[in-house]
């Protein structure tokens, strides 16, 4: 008789232990990456991803917003952070409304949908200040994305803030959320043979890898538009018009395409731009024909 309460009282621990494991959200996706592709939870996966900006529609859109986008054979929803509308006074901050992220990052995993988080936090985005907020240019000694501790200091903070708001809202993949990509930096690589100190160009972007990569996230940090002096512990990626031809600067790492322009900004006193959606159908598979993967 003893044994047999011994055996129950033994299961009934155990249920209790994997009960406990679920609620806590152990157990999540696991996220890693090979010369092909994404691989989830072992997995080689191709995703298709379509980018939305909260902030640029309401929290009563979003459902429906994501809804259509995965009607439209979407698996993924990527967003830039905004770092100018979420701190818009030094330490001051706005998380309401349409800078409610953590609430459009629940909608995303309702959905059903994995999420890529483009924290930046310059995001360019055709959005003022390319998101970076207006004060810090009050702060003595601020050299803007350059090596130096007042800038920096600044971004760490915020990417700190957003990377910590997502973990405890369960976002990250490994702890069973949506997130299955993460962002640091923005088109570095556009700008870097055009500033007058190249090596504080080559201290911040690494610095960036390394920051970024210290928030232990759980999933691959990617940065686009670096194709030269790319950090080691990031995937460098393409954004442009076409990226068939374009591949990632090392073995062993995917080709991703973060952003494919449909469309362009509109310039003074010049023609509306167009793109027709057979010449984007035909670039995105002229990308998986020679090795893409999303």
């Amino acid at each position: 008789m003893k044994t047999k309460t011994a055996a129950a009282a033994t299961c009934l621990v155990a249920l209790l232990v994997v009960v406990l494991a679920e609620a806590a959200g152990v157990g999540g996706t696991t996220v890693t990456y090979n010369d092909r592709s994404l691989v989830i939870d072992g997995e080689r996966r191709i995703i298709i991803s379509g980018s939305i900006h909260y902030p640029r529609s309401t929290p009563e859109m979003w459902p429906d917003l994501i809804k259509k986008a995965k009607e439209g054979g979407l698996d993924a929803i990527e967003t830039y952070v905004f770092w100018n509308g979420h701190e818009p006074h030094r330490r001051q901050y706005n998380f309401v409304g349409n800078y409610d992220i953590v609430r459009f990052f629940k909608e995303i995993q309702n959905a059903g949908l994995y999420a890529i988080l483009r924290i930046g936090p310059y995001i360019c985005g055709e959005w003022n200040y390319g998101g970076l907020p207006a004060w810090l240019r009050d702060i003595p000694g601020m050299q803007f994305r350059l090596h130096n501790a007042p800038f920096e200091n600044e971004m760490e903070i915020f990417t700190t803030l957003i990377v910590n708001k997502m973990k405890d809202a369960n976002m990250f993949a490994g702890q069973g959320g949506p997130i299955i990509l993460a962002q640091i930096e923005n088109e570095y690589g556009n700008i870097m043979g055009q500033l007058n100190n190249n090596q504080s160009a080559s201290e911040y972007i690494h610095w960036c890898a390394d920051m970024a990569n210290k928030q232990n996230v759980g999933v691959p940090w990617i940065m686009c538009q670096q194709d030269s002096d790319v950090p080691h512990n990031v995937v460098n990626t393409c954004n442009g018009f076409y990226c068939h031809d374009w591949f990632p600067n090392r073995t062993g790492i995917p080709k991703i395409w973060t952003e494919n322009w449909t469309g362009w900004f509109k310039a003074w006193d010049k023609p509306d731009f167009h793109r027709s959606a057979e010449d984007i159908a035909f670039a995105v598979a002229m990308f998986f024909q020679k090795r893409g993967s999303l």
